[in-house]
């Protein structure tokens, strides 16, 4: 071979090469870097350049390779998050970057399937066979592309339906503290609301609790039209991360289908300390009691994600759990959430002590779509009732003493002759499901007792007395 020749065909791979270099496509070359330092969940990584959401493959000396996910970058030195166990990274270890393109395989076969973080099958079941993919962050969608809530949702629980009715594609947060019975009240909705496909998001809690919740609250009858996914705190920050977003790319696909989603994440609040520790790690500066500022900025784009789809198309009804420390309903992310969704349920610990369940307190919360999915009668009707009931809470301390002296206030005296209906219509047993229509009667049912008081407060103050020997009317 000439010279000349081994010249052009020298420039022809160099040209070559240098057309991978700049294209994007799959065929690109991936340039290994190395591992420089590892502290904390924290590694940091030279020699190759990459996006923010890429996944890298770090290899160690006879080790399994690692996966990681860039979750940011300095200069030259790019930050990474394992997703598993880091035992075995050494010094100077490789760290290859994996063409990832952020989805996550999808399909009907995961009903009644539980998943990790990752879509991963957890329950020996084998593997799924699904052939569907779907965006792992979700795609934003055109808010005037959304169709109105309208539309009233069952979920089985009277207390709910009648006083804090829910809509179809409301977002909701159950505001609790632990032991309060939130997973209870979940499980209740899990199994009476009238949905075509519900999802389960079990992030960050006991991995106890994955078990029980799926045998004890959701049962065979509730699983079979479920999926779970299950991502609890033993697991890195970035998989409770992924895990949240797991299940809301489900119930995407699910609503693109023109099903009606019912999404239950347990909790919020989880998810919001998973991207805690993540930005900590890297550096960023906490902000209010210890959270940083992309939390508050990743909690929206979350629950964003869930509500209606197009017009007469599905619809994503979510339940955000967020947990309340110490009872603290101040608290920055339970403030955060408040304000983004479409209604709160707070769950009273003082309820929950005095064995009434499940133990809603009706007076601090509130369903901000409710106006606009139930009639005038029954809005005046729950308007009311929470009168009542509150009228007899902010008294009952004296009542309890009796400070209280009977006629001295029409209101109080009303209250306390109502109470034991009141307290009925908000208790309702574990296994016990109460439909829309009945829940709309029974709320009825306490209010005509209202009308039979005041008649007969009416007739009794009509009723002529005897004075002296006299009739007298008073």
């Amino acid at each position: 071979m000439s010279s000349i020749e081994r010249q052009s065909r020298l420039q022809n791979k160099l040209m070559q090469y240098q057309q991978r270099l700049d294209t994007d496509d799959e065929q690109s070359v991936l340039i290994e870097g190395r591992l420089t330092r590892m502290v904390g969940l924290t590694l940091e990584a030279v020699g190759f350049q990459v996006p923010i959401g890429s996944r890298c493959e770090i290899i160690g000396k006879g080790q399994k390779p690692i996966e990681a996910e860039v979750v940011g970058f300095s200069g030259e030195t790019t930050f990474l998050m394992p997703t598993g166990d880091m035992r075995g990274l050494v010094p100077n270890a490789k760290v290859r970057p994996v063409r990832s393109d952020s989805q996550v395989p999808v399909g009907e076969a995961m009903l009644g399937r539980v998943v990790d973080g990752a879509g991963k099958p957890l329950d020996g079941k084998g593997p799924l066979r699904v052939h569907d993919r779907v965006p792992l962050h979700g795609e934003p969608v055109n808010p005037l592309a959304r169709s109105p809530i309208r539309q009233h949702l069952d979920v089985g629980v009277q207390s709910i339906n009648a006083l804090l009715s829910i809509g179809r594609g409301q977002r909701m947060g159950l505001f609790a503290g632990s032991g309060v019975g939130k997973s209870v009240l979940l499980g209740m909705m899990t199994r009476f609301t009238e949905a075509d496909v519900i999802v389960v998001g079990l992030i960050g809690e006991r991995g106890r609790e994955v078990k029980e919740f799926i045998e004890d609250i959701l049962g065979e009858q509730g699983m079979a039209r479920s999926v779970v996914v299950a991502s609890p705190a033993d697991h890195s920050p970035l998989m409770r991360l992924h895990g949240a977003m797991l299940a809301t790319s489900i119930a995407e696909y699910f609503r693109d289908k023109g099903q009606q989603v019912l999404l239950l994440m347990d909790s919020l609040t989880r998810f919001a300390q998973a991207q805690r520790e993540i930005a900590l790690a890297i550096g960023e500066p906490p902000a209010t009691k210890g959270y940083p500022p992309s939390v508050f900025s990743l909690l929206p784009q979350l629950v964003e994600r869930a509500g209606n789809g197009a017009v007469d198309g599905g619809a994503i009804t979510a339940i955000y759990t967020v947990l309340t420390e110490g009872d603290d309903q101040q608290d920055p992310v339970a403030d955060a959430a408040r304000a983004i969704l479409d209604g709160h349920i707070v769950l009273s610990r003082q309820l929950a002590e005095s064995g009434h369940y499940p133990a809603i307190d009706v007076e601090a919360s509130i369903s901000r779509v409710m106006p606009h999915i139930v009639s005038e009668e029954h809005l005046k009707q729950a308007q009311q009732f929470k009168q009542i009931y509150s009228t007899y809470r902010q008294n009952q301390d004296l009542i309890s003493v009796g400070a209280y002296s009977k006629g001295s206030d029409p209101a109080i005296d009303e209250s306390i002759a109502m109470f034991p209906a009141l307290r009925q219509l908000l208790r309702q047993g574990m296994n016990e499901a109460v439909n829309w229509q009945q829940s709309d009667q029974r709320l009825k049912q306490v209010l005509e007792l209202r009308n039979q008081l005041q008649n007969q407060q009416q007739n009794v103050a009509q009723t002529p007395m005897l004075m002296d020997g006299n009739t007298r009317r008073f």
